[in-house]
């Protein structure tokens, strides 16, 4: 167990001077990564991964037991983001591909990408994780909904075949 903890410790100290060393390699030199493209699920889930090493239960102890500020997070991410989006789609008279992007720019969880991005600002990780972990569990349904709602009047949308095509990454992911 000891070793688990030491190897953790390490791991969640340079974490972020990994992330960024490999990410600058990569954009500078990308050739030696493009082989690396069907491996993005398992890779996102290792970053996740380092990430999980960097919390302690007394995280998550605390989201538990004060969780307005989740609720708060994912109610914006599917009410605030896509009115925000649509509005701006609308009033910039975007064309209808545009526009639907936007609004589905808008309608989906921010992932792996924006926890990487609290972790390297050093803000509250165990909150952005449980964000991102509920709006990924809500996305299945919220997504294709929201998109019906705002995104159908610029192009039609399957909201059958985007619950399918959706619920595939937390599937992936939970059964990994």
């Amino acid at each position: 167990m000891k070793v688990l903890e030491a190897i953790s410790n390490i791991a969640g100290k340079y974490f972020a001077f990994w992330v960024i060393c490999i990410a600058a390699i990569a954009y500078f030199i990308p050739a030696p990564f493009l082989g690396l493209t069907s491996y993005i699920t398992i890779l996102l889930g290792v970053v996740m991964f380092g990430m999980g090493l960097t919390l302690k239960y007394v995280d998550f102890k605390i989201i538990a037991t004060k969780p307005l500020p989740v609720i708060i997070g994912v109610c914006a991410q599917f009410i605030i983001m896509p009115l925000v989006a649509y509005v701006l789609a609308y009033v910039m008279k975007l064309p209808a591909e545009l526009a639907a992007g936007l609004v589905l720019l808008g309608s989906v969880p921010g992932g792996t990408a924006s926890n990487v991005m609290v972790y390297l600002a050093k803000g509250n990780l165990a909150l952005s994780i449980a964000m991102t972990s509920l709006s990924t569990l809500l996305a299945p349904i919220a997504t294709p909904l929201i998109l019906l709602l705002l995104a159908g009047q610029w192009m039609p949308v399957n909201a059958m075949s985007m619950f399918l095509s959706i619920v595939q990454v937390p599937l992936i992911i939970f059964t990994a």
